[in-house]
């Protein structure tokens, strides 16, 4: 008795896989209609998040990001340069963002994803704007040499709210970033110490052991989705190619805002929406703070 019963089954799950993708945006507004997804997320909730430091062992710093099944993993290489004229007493945050092939059928081998500049400058603009960095930390000898801290983020599967991850990703990296200990050698040469045949050759000691940077206003987003007069809260891939208004709200750990990125789409954000995506993002700042600082207590112990 029970074999016409799972012969149902299956006939009735292949009927709702083949309305999903004939009809997916009727299939997303029957659910939308009972206040649930079809991953069974309310419509404000955000996918399980996770952050792992220290991704990288050859890195000055690196963190593995995942929200759902987006992940991004950034590593940080930190060089010695000349500083300009015009800030002789800083160093400098360079922040490129990769979409291999690997990480979404839709990027194809041999040709740059179209996202990839887009998110490089809004994560760029965002490290700068939030003013999570003072770039004064990064200087060595004023005029002469300071840190460039290479950023390198690659996206390795692309499901959905990808600048959000790729955010948490960069600020968990810069908060595992150890700076190398650094001197100037006879020749007035910055060597890492490390790197020299005995200290004691250095005629002056620049950093004298590893640090960490100091990092205040830290950034975090959430992306939404906007469709008839619901908001959808950290959209799926599928989600985003269905309802193709989004809005991305970055606010700080304080709940201060920082900005605000709306890159077209057919629905009006009017302000009371806005105002409730505020809302949704303020909650979500308290969550990924939450799962950065216990990240970085597990690594405070585990170095003790």
């Amino acid at each position: 008795m029970g074999a016409p019963n799972a012969s149902d089954d299956l006939s009735s799950e292949m009927e709702v896989d083949a309305f999903r993708r004939l009809f997916p945006l009727r299939f997303f507004e029957r659910h939308l209609a009972e206040s649930i997804r079809p991953d069974g997320r309310p419509l404000g909730k955000a996918r399980d998040t996770s952050v792992f430091l220290g991704a990288v062992a050859s890195a000055n710093g690196s963190a593995l990001a995942k929200i759902g099944s987006t992940t991004m993993l950034t590593a940080i290489k930190m060089e010695v340069m000349t500083p300009s004229l015009e800030s002789p007493d800083e160093g400098c945050i360079a922040i490129d963002f990769h979409m291999p092939p690997i990480c979404s059928p839709i990027v194809r081998p041999g040709r740059p994803a179209e996202a990839a500049p887009v998110i490089s400058k809004q994560l760029s603009d965002t490290i700068s704007s939030s003013g999570l960095v003072n770039l004064k930390e990064l200087s060595l000898v004023n005029g002469k040499a300071a840190w460039m801290a290479y950023l390198d983020v690659y996206c390795l599967d692309a499901d959905g709210a990808l600048f959000d991850t790729a955010l948490l990703s960069v600020v968990s990296a810069l908060s595992h970033l150890q700076i190398p200990a650094v001197a100037i050698n006879d020749d007035g040469k910055i060597v890492l110490m490390s790197e020299e045949d005995g200290q004691k050759q250095a005629q002056e000691q620049v950093n004298k052991e590893k640090r960490k940077l100091t990092l205040k206003s830290i950034p975090f987003s959430l992306t939404s989705i906007l469709h008839k007069n619901y908001i959808l809260a950290d959209p799926t891939a599928e989600e985003e190619s269905i309802m193709e208004t989004l809005v991305t709200i970055v606010l700080d750990s304080s709940g201060q805002l920082i900005s605000l990125y709306k890159p077209g789409g057919s629905v009006l954000a009017y302000t009371s929406v806005l105002q409730d995506c505020v809302a949704l993002t303020r909650q979500r700042v308290k969550e990924l703070k939450s799962i950065l600082d216990e990240q970085n207590s597990v690594m405070e112990v585990e170095q003790d």
